[in-house]
């Protein structure tokens, strides 16, 4: 029998599990830094006992920003296949996490697989689930359906829980009350919202958050406490809805952490780049330093089609102020569901932007990469460059697509032979320097 049931409650008896040696190596931490900051839950590794082909990663502000991709099937995109090859791509690229978002058809079987095959994190949203699962409509669900749907995510091997615990009947007042300009743009949030106001009954993950959490310390499942009033528009950013509901999302990480189940906390959401930082800090302040998983978060309303740029600028600004999990944003968000193209150009925006925060973080390794690159620019070193990118195939292809007519072994067709690094490397090393 094992000597501990969860890795908080490894961490609080002084046991370093195989998980944290595994992330204290990828950090170019100690072990003893790792156990300490998962025991206090400043960091989090969310590893399911029944995900057996996970490589495990560590979240929290101290450590590398990581990234998660959302996927799953719909009712106008139903190839689970197609899901999949995203699935895929998105791990060849760097994501550490994959969320399952699939709200259609038989959705157990694809999770399963995920656990199965994929290496990478994954998350859920259960309350999604619950209406396919049951296949009954939402009025029709009973709060216990909630909770079962959670068990059976557990069961599956899901690695974290996204719940929204946080609003209650107070909130159904307060958002009548308060007339935001987009009400709720949470989906999971919508919909429990929606189940309490044709029932009449409180939030079932509020209600029976205990038993919840029981659930997650038999299964070592990470809580990600969902921010159901998350602005979906500048206008409701940082407003009574939202902070009313992050206190109560401190209350709940306090009562997660007595039962050794470990939470991160998300948050918005649509936010005014100047508002970015002080949101970081508030969260940092009310849920005691908890991880904070950001959608984001996007610093303008206007830009259909090009909102992986949006988010990759508040993403940037929020990692570098606290947030330790970015949730990538893709050109399709608020048009469509993503294809394999998005997802990709998704992912490597919001790879820039978690980058960019560790390096002026100061995170240990985290400008090593750029180190490499300055030294292959200066060689003029092109194989050495692609290597150092985080897209290589997409800096080889464009280089290659538009070569120079000459002398493409040292210049590009920028520049030519007046690029200042081929002139400047001649003339430092006593060359002759030719132009025409």
């Amino acid at each position: 029998m094992r000597a501990y049931t969860t890795q908080m409650d490894a961490a609080r008896k002084g046991i370093v599990t195989p998980q944290m040696e595994q992330v204290a190596k990828k950090e170019k931490r100690t072990e003893e830094d790792i156990r300490e900051l998962v025991a206090g839950g400043q960091a989090v590794i969310p590893a399911n006992r029944r995900h057996t082909c996970l490589e495990p990663e560590g979240i929290g502000s101290m450590l590398r920003t990581k990234i998660n991709v959302n996927l799953g099937v719909s009712r106008d995109c139903k190839d689970y296949n197609i899901e999949m090859e995203k699935v895929m791509s998105a791990v060849k690229l760097g994501a550490e996490s994959i969320m399952d978002l699939s709200s259609h058809g038989n959705t157990r079987p694809f999770r399963q697989k995920l656990t199965r095959e994929c290496p990478a994190m994954i998350g859920t949203v259960p309350v999604y689930d619950s209406v396919i699962h049951y296949q009954r409509d939402l009025a029709d669900l009973k709060a216990k359906d909630f909770v079962d749907v959670v068990r059976l995510h557990g069961e599956d091997g899901v690695d974290f829980v996204t719940l929204h615990c946080g609003i209650t009947r107070k909130t159904i007042e307060q958002i009548r009350k308060h007339k935001r300009k987009m009400n709720l743009v949470s989906r999971g949030g919508s919909l429990v919202f929606a189940w309490m106001s044709m029932t009449g009954e409180e939030n079932p993950f509020y209600e029976y958050y205990d038993e919840i959490l029981e659930i997650c310390r038999e299964y070592d499942m990470t809580v990600s406490l969902g921010d159901a009033c998350r602005p979906g528009c500048l206008a409701d950013a940082t407003d009574v809805c939202q902070m009313e509901e992050l206190v109560r999302l401190g209350e709940l990480t306090k009562r997660a952490w007595e039962q050794d189940v470990q939470v991160m906390v998300e948050g918005p959401g649509h936010v005014p780049l100047n508002q970015v930082a002080a949101n970081m800090e508030v969260q940092k302040s009310i849920c005691m330093g908890a991880p904070f998983y950001v959608l984001g978060p996007l610093v303008t309303d206007i830009a259909p089609g090009y909102d992986h740029i949006t988010a990759a600028i508040g993403g940037a600004v929020a990692a570098m102020s606290g947030a330790a999990f970015l949730c990538y944003v893709t050109p399709a968000e608020h048009l469509a569901l993503p294809n394999v193209e998005d997802v990709k150009q998704g992912i490597i925006a919001s790879k820039i932007a978690a980058h960019a925060a560790d390096v002026a973080k100061g995170i240990p390794g985290a400008r090593d990469a750029d180190d490499r690159m300055a030294e292959a620019r200066r060689n003029l070193d092109w194989d050495a460059q692609f290597a150092c990118a985080l897209d290589p195939d997409r800096a080889k292809t464009v280089r290659e697509e538009r070569l120079p007519e000459e002398d493409h072994s040292d210049t590009c067709s920028m520049c030519g032979k007046f690029c200042a690094v081929r002139s400047m490397n001649k003339a430092l090393s006593g060359e002759y320097i030719d132009i025409l």
